[in-house]
């Protein structure tokens, strides 16, 4: 992970303003609409603070972290709240939010550690809470352009969770990437819920 925030933290302006404006209202829409009016929502790897922002305007109540520190300062100036900086593997909150959005967030982390993050993210769940998530679509794991990925297809991941035993697919589809040029990359995304109801 070491080597994946450097890479934030280097191109931290570029990156956030390759995203700021990347239009997600879609993914935003069917996120919250599994949740109340008002919810608590995490923004689990904020990076620019799009989404924060779109929460935040709707009446929502966000908490947002990253691990990269530039990026927790550019998101804050943009959300206008503190952005917490801290290791994914770091976190550790119990019953705390009715739903995690990690967009394209703990993609960067290796199937170990990332088994351990989802622990830790279904416990800091409400009953009945919700977490969504984006991996791109694939098989790889490894370093690619700088980063650490983890690559899933339906059946990989599927078979990833499975023994994740408080957490249940509840949504899954593919997409193709937003980003102007980039249409042809799939991304793989699913909301997940906690079974403690």
């Amino acid at each position: 992970m070491s080597e994946t925030i450097d890479y934030y933290e280097k191109n931290a302006r570029s990156f956030a303003e390759s995203t700021a404006d990347v239009d997600f209202s879609g993914m935003q829409e069917r996120f919250l609409s599994e949740l109340k009016d008002g919810a608590s929502i995490l923004d689990f790897g904020c990076g620019s603070g799009r989404d924060t922002c779109c929460f935040l305007k709707k009446g929502y109540r966000v908490t947002a972290m990253d691990g990269s520190a530039e990026l927790c300062s550019i998101a804050g100036e943009k959300a206008g709240i503190p952005v917490i900086q801290m290791d994914f593997n770091d976190f550790d909150e119990r019953d705390a939010y009715d739903g995690i959005w990690a967009c394209s967030s703990i993609l960067h982390l290796p199937k170990q550690e990332l088994k351990n993050v989802l622990v830790h993210m279904e416990r800091a769940l409400h009953k009945g809470g919700i977490i969504y998530t984006s991996f791109k679509y694939g098989d790889f794991s490894g370093m690619r352009n700088g980063r650490f990925f983890t690559d899933f297809t339906e059946d990989s991941f599927r078979a990833f969770v499975s023994d994740i035993g408080q957490l249940e697919m509840e949504q899954l589809w593919i997409t193709a990437d937003v980003r102007p040029g980039r249409e042809n990359e799939k991304w793989l995304n699913m909301i997940l819920r906690t079974k403690r109801r």
